[in-house]
């Protein structure tokens, strides 16, 4: 008799539980407690990779394939080959590592400020972008959510970068959300740098963490005779914060990091959110191009004309160029994380964003089908 033919499920780069549940025609309860069993807490909207769903659904035993619906395809095909007019952008850094080790007092170091005030335990519980100069030179920071319940935003946070900070705590060494963090980098082709943290401590060993790195992990320093730079530093302290910035711009000048900034503006969103008196509050990162208050934008299935823009600090600009995070309203629903959004050449009438609207809706109809 005829083996019946595996089910092929089609999804985006990440989906809700909700979604994947009714995707695999299973209740709710059983899909979050599956999730809660792999160490990942998640609730029915909270969003899970590709990779993670793939993971649920073999543990479950469901004779199902999942592929990547064909929006993803399109996301690939906005990747912009920089002109002959390209200009050098500052690099965008994601900065990773293990719950406790430090990493978003590390950004608050770089940064001299208090992130970390108001985070529940501590933790960064969201997705933040930032902006530090070193020297003459611009570096845009990304802190991403360190428990494993954001193990997806965390991938997308990888996504968007060109070089990874890699925290480790001298005094405790490489960790599950360590080797999480370096597969991510990897997978989006991102550099990377590791940050030695909290060499202040009595108990410190930086040649363990390194050795582990190493060993384990295929990372050899570079006074090993390897390829990564690693630096000792004290978050705590401020120790070497200048020589990890250093190593990052150095990183990127290898890359001939380049972008157009006389384009209509492309990017991706980082957060959005609605806010009494303000509407939906989005928070972008601009990839290439210039991106100006009343300049007409689609993401996903929602647009906007922008009304209001401002940078990280909270200080209106009237230009934000690529490798800036700004935060604008104006857009008439909340996009969602990761949509791809550009700016149209041109305004346009409620007909025509009706129907390019429509067209993004029915592709992604499409692609659940």
């Amino acid at each position: 008799m005829a083996q019946p033919e595996k089910k092929i499920l089609v999804i985006a780069d990440s989906i809700t539980v909700g979604e994947l549940a009714e995707t695999l025609n299973l209740p709710v309860t059983q899909l979050v407690g599956e999730l809660f069993k792999n160490g990942i807490v998640a609730t029915i909207n909270q969003r899970i990779d590709f990779e993670t769903a793939q993971i649920i659904i073999e543990e479950l035993g469901i004779d199902a394939e999942l592929q990547h619906t064909q929006a993803t395809a399109v996301a690939e095909n906005h990747i912009h080959a920089p002109s002959d007019n390209a200009v050098e952008r500052p690099p965008i850094v994601a900065v990773m590592g293990h719950v406790d080790h430090g990493k978003t007092t590390l950004l608050d170091a770089i940064l001299d400020t208090k992130v970390v005030e108001g985070e529940a335990g501590g933790i960064t519980q969201h997705i933040s972008a930032y902006q530090t100069k070193r020297g003459n030179r611009m570096i845009t920071l990304l802190d991403t959510p360190g428990h494993e319940a954001f193990a997806a935003l965390r991938q997308h946070g990888a996504a968007l970068t060109d070089v990874v900070i890699i925290v480790v705590a001298a005094d405790d060494g490489v960790k599950p959300q360590t080797v999480e963090a370096i597969r991510f980098a990897r997978s989006a082709n991102a550099k990377i740098v590791v940050a030695i943290n909290k060499i202040d401590k009595e108990a410190a060993n930086p040649d363990m963490v390194k050795a582990q790195l190493a060993s384990e992990h295929g990372l050899n320093p570079e006074e090993w005779g390897g390829d990564t730079i690693m630096v000792p530093v004290s978050a705590k302290r401020g120790d070497n914060i200048d020589k990890l910035l250093d190593a990052v711009l150095l990183v990127a000048d290898m890359e001939e990091l380049k972008a157009d900034v006389d384009t209509p503006a492309e990017g991706l969103v980082i957060e959005s959110h609605m806010e009494t008196g303000k509407g939906s509050v989005v928070s972008l990162l601009v990839e290439q191009g210039t991106l100006n208050p009343g300049h007409f934008l689609v993401a996903g299935t929602s647009y906007a004309k922008v009304r209001t823009m401002v940078d990280y600090t909270g200080r209106a600009t009237k230009s934000a160029g690529p490798s800036m995070p700004v935060t604008v309203t104006g857009f008439k629903q909340i996009p969602q994380f990761g949509d791809f959004l550009q700016r149209l050449r041109t305004s346009v009438k409620r007909a025509c964003w009706s129907k390019r609207l429509k067209l993004n809706a029915n592709a992604m109809r499409r692609a659940r089908m």
